[in-house]
């Protein structure tokens, strides 16, 4: 058995900064992380935007081995036995802890009845996969309209890879951007040699002689040399339901990070928390919260006690249009459109109750501390009152000469 004071399940971006938070508390306190990846911790976000537009591959690699950690790579953890402070992975190996993390992230959904080799971009050995297929075939199939499939769509046709998306949705995130967004984004994405079928859903997937044929419920037949699905994470809680954790669209925590016990914490897409700027229980699966809730978990497990009230943003990358997001940006909620140039350069607030619940900055940066803080506001709003609210100019007073 390997004893740790602080044991670490999962491998990703918020093990990595768990690992830094601990360092600022407990500079020797012993380290051990169990992780599915083959490879050591690495920035995921370059796997689909940066790495493709010629960013170097060692700018991914985290430096948490510096830190005098062990990481157990390629190892899953089987079994957890809180009583007894033990985990047990794979081969049968066991690690005791004084604290533990769990920090297991999400499963990719995965398509009904399809060959395996289907790829569900989600990690290293995906985007390795993906990079050498785009050196020997041409034509790509994505199937899913969201985050994933808009992004690595992108990516394949700058490379100049024949690319379709296959989606249900009417327009490319449909679940985030507003209604007419959403369509100008296909119309984008068309016009950079990308074939769009949206309001498609796939009726079956299979593999034939020189690559796939994917059908849809409309009866299109769209053949390809290699099929890409990016169709969202589940949460991974089966250890923390088998160990008795409270479990509710993720593994919930208190402001601290911890579970219903006190030893064990949890972090990341896998941590349903409470956020108060929002006023309720969300789960975020994106970097910033990765990194800001991993180090706070880590603080935490080495006995600093930080709260964690960060409301995390994310972004992305749609060829030379590029976007930040923070709060609730559901599409469902009323949406309001404050354009400097339509769709080109704009905000858009997602308002609930005459109160901001989210911010989409649209080519616009630099502004998500004061989106913040208009979500904090209790308001009410209007679509007037928001008007030129964003992006904020700092007012400079001017110097007095006595």
């Amino acid at each position: 058995m390997q004893a740790y004071k602080y044991l670490i399940i999962g491998g990703g971006m918020t093990a990595e900064a768990a690992v830094q938070g601990i360092r600022d508390v407990d500079p020797s306190g012993s380290i051990g992380i169990i992780s599915k990846e083959t490879q050591p911790p690495y920035k995921r976000p370059p796997l689909t935007k940066g790495l493709w537009k010629g960013e170097a591959l060692e700018s991914i690699w985290l430096k948490t081995g510096n830190l005098n950690v062990q990481i157990h790579q390629n190892r899953t953890v089987l079994k957890l036995d809180p009583l007894n402070r033990i985990a047990v992975d794979d081969q049968g190996e066991e690690y005791s802890y004084q604290k533990l993390l769990i920090a297991t992230g999400g499963t990719p959904r995965r398509l009904k009845n399809a060959p395996e080799d289907v790829i569900y971009f989600r990690n290293f050995d995906d985007y390795e996969r993906v990079k050498a297929l785009a050196g020997k075939v041409n034509k790509f199939i994505i199937i899913g309209g969201g985050f994933i499939g808009s992004e690595i769509a992108a990516a394949l046709r700058m490379k100049k890879k024949q690319v379709t998306m296959i989606f249900p949705e009417l327009g490319i995130g449909a679940a985030l951007f507003p209604a007419e967004l959403s369509e100008y984004i296909n119309t984008y994405y068309r016009k950079k040699g990308i074939e769009v079928l949206s309001s498609e859903m796939v009726a079956s997937v299979t593999k034939e002689a020189g690559g796939y044929v994917v059908k849809t419920l409309t009866g299109k037949i769209i053949s390809g040399d290699a099929v890409i699905a990016g169709l969202g994470v589940i949460p991974d809680v089966t250890l923390a339901q088998a160990a008795g954790l409270e479990v509710t669209n993720g593994i919930v925590v208190d402001e601290y990070l911890r579970t219903r016990r006190e030893d064990i914490f949890a972090a990341g897409d896998v941590a349903n928390f409470f956020n108060s700027s929002l006023g309720k229980h969300i789960r975020v699966e994106h970097e910033d919260n990765a990194l800001t809730m991993g180090k706070s978990a880590g603080q935490n497990m080495a006995g600093k006690k930080v709260p964690y009230h960060h409301l995390p943003f994310f972004y992305s990358d749609l060829f030379d249009l590029g976007y930040e997001a923070v709060g609730e940006t559901d599409s469902r909620l009323e949406t309001v459109s404050d354009w400097k140039k339509q769709f080109k350069e704009g905000v858009i607030y997602y308002l609930q109750d005459r109160r901001v619940r989210g911010v989409l900055l649209w080519n616009i940066f630099e502004q998500i501390p004061h989106a913040r803080a208009l979500i904090a506001e209790k308001g009410p709003f209007s679509a007037a009152s928001l008007k030129n609210k964003l992006p904020y100019e700092e007012k400079v007073e001017e110097a007095t000469v006595e």
